[in-house]
């Protein structure tokens, strides 16, 4: 490895806003976070989850919906 070029790594410890602290090996030399795994919504369970399905299906109905005016509007321009 050439002298020089490479970045000096600290052994550093992460503080989370909840309290909670990782030791790891970082070029910084003190890391403060908002939010970690051990308080994020998606790891604690807590995350609310969205239902698409009735996305889905809204989505289809209202395509359908154009899809068939449109086939309708070409079958009455057709038959000239």
């Amino acid at each position: 490895m050439k002298d020089s070029i490479h970045p000096e790594y600290f052994d550093t410890t992460v503080r989370c806003a909840c309290g909670s602290e990782v030791q790891t090996r970082t070029t910084l030399k003190d890391l403060h976070v908002e939010i970690c795994s051990k308080c994020h919504p998606f790891f604690t369970g807590k995350q609310k989850l969205m239902d698409t399905a009735g996305r889905i299906e809204k989505f289809k109905r209202k395509y359908a919906k154009v899809k068939s005016t449109a086939s309708k509007q070409e079958e009455t321009a057709s038959p000239q």
